[in-house]
């Protein structure tokens, strides 16, 4: 067979095949999602810092009698954050709290194998398609690599700080996401194309596909500034909206120094930013669906780009109150939910994008002339 520019192309590979591993994408896109939602409850809850030891393995258990429970709590009264934001625990307020961190990491160890198991078994059987092999094998790395950077972030908060580093809580976040839109984009690329979507004339222009990348950009700048306003508690100041402080640019928005410290460091400063970054996402995608009424788009496409309208105005209006709500725990975590389910739907939109134009040229070129493109690299075994 000739190399295609698409997975969803009839003959790119056997529809068994495609079917198999959407269902194993589509299981690790849910571990992932059911793992972020765990972390912001795991963060909303102070719990992270609960378990003051790494144990890949061994650590999957928990406490097994009293002594041990003892044990682990003069463990977490050493670090600083006990005596300030948990002075005073008691053991079952203890309990508490680390359940929900054991939890969080028996999570990612189950999202690790849900990764690793099947694509190892699919590698074995000669299922993967030789351009999806290194592509693929970076979720069960990157899964690992999350653990690692899970626990140095965890360090960061157990000897002079009362809370991790926003800095690492967001590479943190950032590992997962592009964990997670690995995921997205090979799922989305491995769809099926319909005779009537083969059958349409029309692509999707270079101008569209430029400015979907830029919406899908700008908007994982904005998911990871939340990172920052969380890490440094942002949402707990200026619970207010559209003003902070009775003022455009809230007080004390440039007090730090070096200037450029302010974004990371000064939750005033994250939280403009953030609001910023997320008003103008979400203006730049309800503008490209408006276009989209009009617009020469192909169907899939244009569904796509109002699946993406749809769920980031859902995202502004819960994220606008979660704030004006000081942040409860159950907004805070469905905001955050909101906000990769946003990601999803804007890495769907711009593969649909690129896969219109991939199944336009598949059809009007005969089969040895077509070409492939430099990313994602899809082919035949």
């Amino acid at each position: 067979m000739a190399t295609t520019t698409d997975l969803g192309l009839p003959g790119a590979l056997p529809d068994r095949d495609r079917l198999a591993l959407r269902r194993w994408l589509m299981a690790s896109i849910i571990a992932v999602f059911f793992a972020v939602a765990v972390g912001g409850i795991t963060r909303l809850t102070e719990s992270g810092l609960s378990i003051t030891e790494w144990k890949p393995v061994s650590g999957a258990l928990p406490p097994s009698d009293d002594a041990a429970w003892a044990l682990e709590l003069e463990k977490f009264r050493q670090i600083p954050q006990a005596s300030s934001t948990h002075a005073g625990i008691t053991m079952s307020e203890f309990k508490w709290i680390y359940w929900w961190e054991w939890f969080h990491r028996n999570v990612a160890r189950t999202v690790g194998l849900v990764f690793a198991i099947p694509y190892l078994v699919f590698l074995v059987q000669g299922r993967l398609p030789k351009s999806l092999r290194v592509r693929l094998a970076a979720l069960p790395l990157l899964t690992a690599g999350q653990g690692a950077l899970g626990w140095y972030m965890v360090q960061s908060g157990l000897v002079e700080r009362v809370s991790v580093s926003s800095y690492r809580l967001t590479a943190h976040l950032g590992l997962a996401l592009g964990i997670l839109a690995v995921a997205v984009w090979t799922y989305s690329e491995l769809r099926a194309r319909s005779d009537a979507e083969l059958r349409e004339a029309s692509q999707t222009s270079h101008g569209w596909r430029t400015a979907l990348v830029a919406a899908t950009t700008l908007l994982g700048i904005t998911v990871l500034s939340g990172g920052f306003v969380a890490g440094l508690r942002g949402g707990k100041v200026f619970n207010e909206f559209p003003l902070m402080g009775g003022q455009v640019v809230p007080p004390g928005y440039g007090m730090l120094s070096p200037w450029w410290s302010n974004a990371f460091e000064n939750p005033a400063a994250a939280q403009f930013h953030h609001r910023l970054l997320a008003m103008t996402v979400t203006a730049l995608v309800l503008a490209l669906a408006w276009r989209a009424r009009q617009g020469a788009l192909p169907q899939m496409v244009q569904r796509a780009v109002f699946g993406f309208a749809t769920v980031i105005t859902l995202q502004l209006v819960l994220g606008i109150t979660t704030l004006l709500l000081a942040v409860p725990i159950p907004l805070g975590v469905l905001h955050q939910f909101t906000g990769v389910l946003a990601l999803t739907a804007a890495l769907i939109a711009t593969q649909r994008a690129v896969a219109t134009t991939a199944a336009t040229r598949a059809a009007t070129l005969p089969p040895d002339r077509v070409s492939p493109p430099a990313w994602p690299a899809p082919s035949q075994r």
